[in-house]
Formats: C-alpha cells, sequence, structure tokens
C-alpha cells in the first residue's frame, strides 16, 4: 500500500543534484526544499495512520513533532529523520499508541532514511531534558507536523523555560561535553579525515552556539559565522550525495568528489594534478570554516561565563559583618601571570593599559602564559594580538627565548598554538609556515594535516635522550626547532620534502637569529629526518658497514644521533594509525617499529665507539 513517506530518500536525493556542471549550488535553498517535502510527507503519513487505524485519535492530546536537523531546516540527503510522538496521560490507551506509533515508525523506516523516534509524554519530555544534554540540545528546536500542535509547543516552551533557569548548573556540563569532543575527534582545521559534524569547528559546535544563546546567557555570533555554518552544510549535503548514505566522516575516497562538487576543481589542470589540487583546496576551505565556528564557540562559552561569574555576589554572608567593599560588589581580580598577561576567571588576557600595537613579543608571552598555566586565551584578547608587529626576522634574545620556551611546554603546546594560528600568528613568525598551512597528507598514515602533525611532534621532545643523559639548553632548542620546521618542505610538486625542508631550515633560522651552530644542526636533522626509520626497515642493522653510514650521516656526533632517534619516534608516534590502516585513535609507533628502529640506533653508536 502507498505511503506519503514512500521513497523520501530518494525524493531527498533528486532535489539535491548538482548542476548540469557537476557543481552543487544553491545549498540553502535546496535544504529549504528537503524539509519542505519532509514536513509534508510527514503530515499525510500522519493523515494516513488516523485514518487506518480502528478507533478514534483524538485532536488533543496527541500529535507529532519534528526535532534535530529537520526542526532546524538543515536536513541533508541521507539525514535521519527525528520525530517524537507527543500524547497526554490517558488521552489513548497502550495498544492504542502501539497501533499509531507502528502506522508511523515502519512507513519510514521502508523510505530508505534513518529513523530516530521516541514516544512521549510532557512530563518524560521534561525529566529527560532535565537529565540527558543532547536531548535538552534536540528540544530546544521543535517543529510541530501535525495533531495537537499545541501541546507540543506547550511543552517545547517549558523546556526552553527550564534550560534556561538551569543555565548556571548545565554550563559546565555543556562545555565539558566540547571538550570531550575534542579529545576524542580533534578539530576540524587540522584533521586529514575529519567528521565535520563532531569535531571541534563542525556542525555539533553549530547545535551547542545556538544552545548557549537560547539560555539567554550570551548573544548569537551573525554574519561570517552564519555563512561559514551554510557553507559546512553544503559540504555536508555534497558528502551524502557523493556517499550516498548519511555520513560525517569525510573519506579520501570522498574528498576529490566533494571538492568538485563545491566548485575547488580547476579544469584547466590534467587529471590527478586536478584533483589533488581540489583536495587541499578543500582542506583549506575546511580550515577556514572550521575555525571560525569554533571560535564563535569559544567566544559565546567566553561570555556566557563571564555573565554567569558577574551574575554571582562577589560576597558572602559574613561579610555583612567587615564589609570590604563598602556595601557593593568587588571588583573584578587580575592575576599578573606575565609582563602585560594577566589571569581572568580563568582565561588569559592582557593587562590594563597594554598597547598590542607596540609590542612585538606579547603573542609569545601569552602563548607562554596559557600554556604553562593550562588556559585558554580570552577569544577578545586573541583578536588583539593581530595588532602586534610581529616580525619573522631580527629577533632578539628575549623573542628568540620566549620562542623556545613556547615550543617546549609539551602537550600544551597544539591547542595554544591553534589559538594563535586562528589570527595567523605563526605564518607571521615564519612565511614559510602559510606554504605548509592546511595542507592534507598524501600518505594515509596521517591524521593530521601537515602544520598541525609538526605541531603534534614538538609537542613528543623531552629533554631525555634515549642515550639517558639530558639535553643542554641549547641542545634541547635545536631539537624543538628540528622537530617544528621536520615537514616544512613539503609543498606541492616537490618530491623529496626532506631535502625541500633542509633548504629552508638555514633561512629560516637565519633570519629569527639563532646561533650558527642550532641552525646547522636543526638543519642536519631535517634532512636526515627520515633515516633512521629508512636504515631500520631497510637495512641490516649487524653489517658493520650499515652502522657506519648511519653514523657518518650524523657527523659521528652521539648527541645528534640521539636527537634524529627522539624525533624519529616523536614524528611515527604522531601520525594518528600505521599504513594501510583507518584513521584511530592508535599512534603509528609501534613495539615492533621502536625495536627494529632502537636495533639500528645501537649499531650506529657501536659504529661510533669503534
Amino acid at each position: 500500500m502507498a505511503s506519503a513517506v514512500d521513497g523520501l530518500k530518494q525524493r531527498f536525493m533528486d532535489v539535491s543534484k548538482p548542476d548540469a556542471d557537476g557543481m552543487y549550488r544553491h545549498g540553502r535553498d535546496k535544504r529549504k526544499r528537503r524539509t519542505d517535502i519532509a514536513m509534508t510527507s510527514l503530515r499525510g503519513l500522519w493523515k494516513e495512520a488516523v485514518e487506518s487505524v480502528p478507533f478514534d485519535v483524538p485532536e488533543h492530546g496527541v500529535g507529532l513533532a519534528a526535532v534535530g536537523s529537520l526542526a532546524r531546516g538543515q536536513i541533508g540527503p541521507s539525514s535521519d529523520i527525528d520525530v517524537v510522538l507527543m500524547v497526554e496521560p490517558h488521552a489513548l490507551k497502550d495498544d492504542q499508541l502501539n497501533q499509531l506509533a507502528n502506522k508511523l515508525w515502519y512507513p519510514l523506516w521502508d523510505s530508505g532514511l534513518d529513523l530516530d523516534h521516541a514516544v512521549r509524554t510532557r512530563q518524560q519530555c521534561e525529566s529527560v531534558t532535565d537529565h540527558d544534554l543532547p536531548a535538552a540540545m534536540g528540544w530546544l528546536f521543535v517543529q510541530p507536523v501535525a495533531g495537537d500542535t499545541g501541546l507540543i509547543e506547550n511543552t517545547a516552551t517549558s523546556i526552553l523555560e527550564r534550560w534556561r533557569k538551569a543555565a548556571r548548573k548545565r554550563l559546565p556540563e555543556l562545555l565539558d561535553s566540547a571538550s570531550s569532543r575534542l579529545e576524542e575527534f580533534g578539530r576540524l582545521p587540522y584533521l586529514n579525515q575529519p567528521d565535520i559534524k563532531e569535531a571541534r569547528g563542525g556542525l555539533r559546535d553549530t547545535v551547542l552556539v545556538s544552545a548557549l544563546a537560547a539560555s539567554w546567557l550570551a548573544d548569537r555570533p551573525h554574519g561570517s559565522y552564519d555563512e561559514a555554518v551554510e557553507r559546512l552544510l553544503d559540504v555536508r549535503d555534497c558528502l551524502h550525495v557523493v556517499a550516498r548514505k548519511e555520513t560525517n566522516l569525510l573519506l579520501p575516497a570522498y574528498q576529490p568528489k566533494v571538492a568538485a562538487m563545491l566548485g575547488l576543481a580547476d579544469p584547466t589542470l590534467p587529471e590527478g594534478e586536478r584533483e589533488a589540487d581540489a583536495v587541499e583546496g578543500l582542506q583549506t576551505l575546511l580550515a577556514t570554516l572550521g575555525r571560525r565556528i569554533a571560535f564563535s564557540l569559544d567566544s559565546t562559552a567566553s561570555h556566557a561565563r563571564h555573565t554567569l561569574t558577574h551574575e554571582k555576589p562577589r560576597f558572602a554572608f559574613f561579610q555583612m559583618f567587615q564589609p570590604r567593599a563598602g556595601g557593593k560588589r568587588e571588583a573584578p581580580t587580575f592575576k599578573t601571570i606575565a609582563p602585560g598577561v594577566v589571569e581572568h576567571e580563568q582565561e588569559v588576557a592582557l593587562a590594563v593599559g597594554v598597547d598590542p600595537s607596540r609590542d612585538a613579543t606579547l603573542p609569545l608571552r601569552v602563548g607562554v602564559a596559557a600554556a604553562e598555566y593550562g588556559l585558554p586565551v580570552n577569544p577578545s584578547t586573541l583578536l588583539n594580538l593581530k595588532q602586534c608587529p610581529v616580525s619573522d626576522k631580527g629577533w632578539d634574545d628575549e623573542t628568540r627565548e620566549l620562542f623556545i620556551r613556547f615550543l617546549a611546554t609539551g602537550e600544551s603546546l597544539p591547542p595554544v598554538w591553534e589559538e594563535l594560528d586562528f589570527v595567523d600568528l605563526p605564518g607571521r613568525w615564519m612565511p614559510e609556515w602559510l606554504g605548509v598551512r592546511n595542507r592534507p597528507s598524501a600518505s594515509a598514515a596521517h591524521r593530521y594535516t601537515i602544520d598541525r602533525h609538526m605541531i603534534e611532534v614538538v609537542s613528543r621532545l623531552g629533554r631525555e635522550a634515549p642515550s639517558g643523559m639530558r639535553y643542554d639548553d641549547t641542545q634541547y632548542a635545536t631539537l624543538l626547532l628540528a622537530g617544528l620546521l621536520h615537514d616544512i618542505g613539503k609543498r606541492p610538486g616537490v618530491r623529496d620534502h626532506a631535502a625541500e625542508g633542509a633548504r629552508h631550515v638555514p633561512v629560516i633560522l637565519g633570519r629569527m637569529g639563532f646561533d650558527q651552530r642550532v641552525v646547522d644542526r636543526a638543519t642536519l636533522l631535517v634532512r636526515e629526518h627520515l633515516t633512521l626509520s629508512q636504515f631500520a626497515t631497510g637495512k641490516d642493522p649487524e653489517d658493520p658497514a650499515v652502522g657506519r653510514e648511519l653514523a657518518e650521516r650524523v657527523e659521528n656526533d652521539p648527541v645528534l644521533l640521539d636527537m634524529l632517534f627522539d624525533l624519529t619516534r616523536a614524528d611515527g608516534s604522531s601520525l594518528g594509525a600505521t599504513s594501510g590502516e583507518a584513521i584511530t585513535k592508535q599512534y603509528g609507533w609501534s613495539r615492533w617499529r621502536e625495536a627494529t628502529v632502537r636495533m639500528m640506533y645501537q649499531a650506529a653508536r657501536e659504529a661510533m665507539k669503534g
């Protein structure tokens, strides 16, 4: 028997087709058409269900509601349908309710789309949303479909009011959920195979921004933020069309076609080169969108936290007897953590009176303070840092020392570097950085983009050498700089990125004014950063000639050999997956790989002794 939702997935696909030239245009209009099709079909399905059951469905007390992407008007070509059957107690008997639900759910399952469904009373909705954060955010955006629309609207209004009243309590929960996703899925701008929904800067963050705005704790950003959201939805739509299924994981197999549909393929380039160029364009687009959305979330969350802080009384009951502020609220507190840099309400901010336009080292002082204290940089402070007269040359001792201190902050480095990258500071310190920024790696073993991978490598470099010694300050600075620049040569058309990188390193570090010994050693490490791994997998460590050859590559210097081992280990362990695997949370530095590399390292040390 025909149903109002028959072939709904195919109808979605039909209105989602690219134009004759293969490009996906007018994404917002297509999303509206899919939403209209879905809502009209669901109303028709409701009518069919009500007419087909062997009992009268009351006009009041029972209704069908849309939530999720459908309610937001953002449904994709293969998105699932999120609906809730609302019912007042005693409006229907249990068996009647089951019959009505079956008349709704089974045709939807047969339509080809995934279905996320529930049957709830108003009290159950309120209880669930009070304790389930995803459910609460879903119910902040509800559209009545059919039946008792008043019941649905009243329930949605009640949940929204409860959300606003509980904002102080639920804000930490909401922000913790964002932090958990960040740890699991990473940041959209820096992933080769991103989940465009769950990664930081993805579509899930846009829902959080709207939830924060709905709480009245902060205003919702507009302008460039709205444009970024719509463009990322275009990416999601193209991914659905290419994959022909509901997915948010932008795998390499989908990327060239998605990029072409978005208009990123250059038709003047030869086949092969055209696809590679389009994928790079797609990565750059995702980085731009992800940064804008992530910054908007951080900014909105910061405003929400400040709103809650300033709503709190700054005095306790006992202060009534010993007032310290004349009966008024106490002034906000600022803790100085670096020259011109303060900690304010658990964020790094600029001290009162600081003029960023006259302070070239201010971004480094902010970065060091944020990383060493484990604090985020205030969004307004980030924007103010763009005014700093940062230079890529003629650095003084203080600038070089701050730069190395920043690189030496370990696992705190990547998130702070990414914050500073939002305002383009790394590219001002090193213009060559822009040549690899947001570039996807050609190797399937890499989880991150080239720039993010290099920062991950630096974060894994410590002072303890494999020989048991500790690097002195100059040696450690050399190792950190080599880690920072080891893949700087991965540019379009370059076959030997290690040799290309070694060509750039002396130019970059020379401009910064580093000692020539540091420059020479860092250059050698970048040139040879693949050597130890290549020797370990392709040569015999028992052959004395092999050990001698490796020792010669590092100028028979045991310290350089130690550095090369540490750089190799950091490089391998930060890939994200071993070759041939799907990207997982397993690092590409197995026990077997470490054993083979260490054997070759020992062979070179023995050769040096001999």
